[in-house]
C-alpha cells in the first residue's frame, strides 16, 4: 500500500534557507510542483497544509490551509486532519517535536522535512 503523506508546508520550506522568505507564494507554489511530481512518480497520496495564503493549482496533491491563523494553526490543522481520517499509515513531514508526539499518539509515523526535502529532490 502506498503511503499517505501529510506535509506541514511551512516546516519543509523553511528546511532549506534558499531565499524563500523573500518570495513566500513562490516557495509555496514550487513545494506543491515537487509534491505534484512526487505523487504522480510513485503514486502516493499527498495532502499539504498551508499556513495561510491562496492554495496554488494542484494536479494530485489535496492543498489545505489552515482554517485560523496564528501560533500552530497547521500544527492543529494537521492534528484534526488525522482525527477525522485516521493517523494509521499516515507519514507526517515535520521538523516540529511538538507536531510529532502529536500525530505519533494519533499512530502516525513522522518524517523529518529535511531528510524529505531530498527525497523531492532525487
Amino acid at each position: 500500500m502506498s503511503p499517505r503523506w501529510v506535509v506541514d508546508a511551512s516546516n519543509v520550506i523553511g528546511s532549506r534557507p534558499d531565499g524563500w522568505w523573500r518570495d513566500r507564494p513562490g516557495a509555496t507554489r514550487r513545494l506543491v510542483q515537487a509534491l505534484d511530481e512526487l505523487a504522480q512518480r510513485t503514486g502516493d497520496e499527498v495532502t499539504v497544509v498551508l499556513d495561510a495564503g491562496e492554495p496554488p493549482p494542484a494536479e494530485r496533491v489535496e492543498v489545505l490551509v489552515a482554517p485560523r491563523r496564528g501560533r500552530d494553526a497547521a500544527d492543529d490543522a494537521i492534528v484534526g486532519l488525522l482525527e477525522e481520517r485516521g493517523g494509521e499509515g499516515a507519514r507526517v513531514v515535520t521538523s516540529d517535536a511538538e507536531l510529532a508526539r502529536r500525530v505519533r499518539a494519533l499512530g502516525a509515523e513522522v518524517e523529518g522535512a529535511g531528510g524529505f526535502r531530498t527525497r523531492l529532490d532525487a
